[in-house]
């Protein structure tokens, strides 16, 4: 009974997001969370373009939480929206962007549309990014198009977690394309990455230059006990030179 509960509530969360995606179509989406408070639902929205889902004097936030209500029978829906900062290490929107752009301009462009946003991924910092398009494209048979750049992980723990991967599809005359994004961030921490700390060396050398200085300090010290002993022999020799002298005059 429990384990049921767990799946119903996660397939109501899947069905929560696909609806907001649905009804929030070129919006810049980069994911939805969905959370339990004591208040009621609070469902964060990721996206680039968050005046877009606000609406004007928030109206569509405003719909949406009255057609959340309806179709999920929801007590008390809230809608937060949070700004993706870095859209170029972003999956989910640049596999939107490139169905945006498919949709506008169709398949002749498919190859310029391609390295611009791979060429936007790369500049934003990734580490690597790979772009395959699978459909009609541009011929009436179906293909496939890979583009790629830089270094990406294809198996692994890093590929499972570390590299972020999005789906899209673009709606075309000739049919529907297939988009798949996968981008390696810059953040990701691999196995194989292995930094030699220098802060060690350093201290070493520090402490080998305070020994060294100390040797010097006790060498000059040394040499002034030298430099005092000699001096004061000399000062006695002079006084017995002159008591010497004193002596010859007196006889």
């Amino acid at each position: 009974m429990i384990e049921r509960k767990f799946v119903m509530e996660k397939i109501k969360e899947f069905r929560i997001q696909e609806y907001i995606r649905s009804n929030l179509k070129n919006a810049g989406l980069s994911h939805i969370k969905v959370q339990k408070t004591p208040l009621g639902e609070k469902i964060v929205v990721f996206t680039s373009r968050p005046g877009l889902v606000v609406g004007r004097k928030g109206e569509n936030i405003k719909q949406m939480t009255k057609l959340l209500k309806k179709e999920f029978e929801l007590e008390n829906p809230q809608i937060e929206i949070s700004e993706v900062e870095k859209t170029g290490l972003n999956a989910a929107i640049m596999a939107e962007k490139i169905a945006d752009y498919l949709e506008k301009f169709g398949t002749k462009k498919f190859k310029g549309i391609g390295h611009k946003i791979m060429t936007e991924v790369m500049n934003s910092g990734g580490l690597g990014v790979e772009i395959t398009l699978s459909g009609k494209i541009p011929s009436s048979r179906a293909k496939s198009w890979r583009f790629y750049s830089g270094y990406l992980r294809k198996c692994g723990d890093a590929s499972l977690e570390g590299v972020d991967k999005a789906y899209a599809a673009a709606q075309l005359k000739s049919g529907i394309v297939g988009i798949k994004v996968a981008i390696m961030p810059p953040d990701i921490k691999l196995p194989d990455d292995v930094k030699i700390l220098e802060e060690k060396e350093e201290i070493v050398e520090e402490v080998k230059e305070e020994k060294n200085e100390d040797k010097k300090d006790a060498e000059e010290a040394k040499d002034d006990e030298k430099d005092k002993k000699k001096k004061v022999k000399k000062k006695k020799a002079k006084k017995g030179e002159d008591e010497n002298k004193g002596n010859n005059v007196d006889e």
